[in-house]
């Protein structure tokens, strides 16, 4: 199995880069308080250092606001995934526990201001591809039976089969979503500037020992950019 990106997709947004964990042999049952704890620091240091008003100007959550306009999402219908979660917490809302593994790559996220996701490895069918839509690919939200179609020239990810996330990072698929069960996963971290490929590379590092740390398992970190733009996973 490969994780590739379309050289289309480096052309339209120059400087990207996209850190990978691949992790093998994970354990994520049960909760972890101490993962809760840093969830809630920073939580309250996300509400004490910005506002809803003006969050939309931060640099990284511009950023993504563009990458959305590029390719024809309206970003104040459509969100990162990073902004969201940011809105959520600046609203006066608490993340809820889901498992450890999706904790770690929200903490992530908050730690960093970055947007981070992520696929159960084993539910994924073929290789996992980051493409423009043709337009018609088939998808199905997280906690939904729905079919919906992606359109003509969004960012997604996809399988052989279908849609893993639509508009980049918006919203992410059911078939492949993390569970307790889960042992095996690819994580992704998203930069574009102003977030650099050495930002890039530090952050995925921190996110694979934090994985390690509450999940344990085999851990290999990765970096993608332009000349580099697949990997075996």
């Amino acid at each position: 199995m490969k994780f590739k990106i379309k050289s289309e997709i480096f052309e339209k947004f120059p400087g990207l880069s996209i850190g990978a964990v691949i992790a093998e042999g994970i354990d994520n049952h049960g909760q972890s308080a101490e993962l809760l704890g840093l969830v809630r620091e920073k939580e309250k240091e996300i509400r004490e250092k910005y506002d809803i008003e003006s969050l939309s100007q931060q640099p990284r959550i511009e950023s993504w606001r563009k990458a959305y306009a590029a390719f024809g999402a309206k970003p104040s219908k459509y969100r990162s995934s990073v902004e969201s979660l940011y809105r959520m917490i600046l609203k006066g809302m608490n993340l809820r526990q889901i498992n450890k593994v999706v904790d770690i790559y929200n903490y992530i996220s908050l730690k960093h201001m970055i947007p981070a996701g992520g696929d159960d490895r084993i539910k994924v069918e073929g290789d996992i591809r980051l493409i423009f839509a043709r337009g018609g690919e088939p998808f199905i939200a997280l906690n939904s039976t729905q079919k919906e179609l992606a359109e003509k020239g969004e960012v997604i990810y996809v399988d052989d089969r279908e849609v893993l996330c639509r508009r980049w990072n918006w919203r992410e698929c059911d078939k492949t979503k993390m569970t307790e069960e889960t042992s095996n996963v690819v994580l992704v971290i998203e930069g574009l500037p102003p977030v650099t490929e050495q930002a890039v590379q530090f952050i995925v590092a921190d996110l694979g020992e934090l994985v390690k740390r509450y999940c344990g398992g085999d851990i290999r970190a990765i970096v993608l950019n332009q000349a580099n733009r697949e990997v075996e996973i």
